[in-house]
């Protein structure tokens, strides 16, 4: 089961964070928030990672 730890005002900020935290070895994925298709810059999208490394996760974001 995948869960939302970021949102992000554009595609480019997603892949952003997609990148950050794949670079820390945990699994990513990106979706639109309103279910338009992926691609398009100008949307909302939910940033995803595993809910058995949700707390890794929190732990990589509190050392920013």
């Amino acid at each position: 089961m995948w869960v939302e730890i970021k949102q992000a005002q554009s595609l480019m900020v997603a892949e952003m964070w997609k990148e950050f935290f794949e670079g820390e070895g945990i699994p990513t994925r990106i979706l639109p928030t309103s279910g338009e298709p992926i691609g398009r810059e100008l949307t909302a999208y939910r940033v995803l990672v595993p809910s058995d490394k949700e707390h890794i996760t929190e732990e990589v974001l509190r050392k920013l």
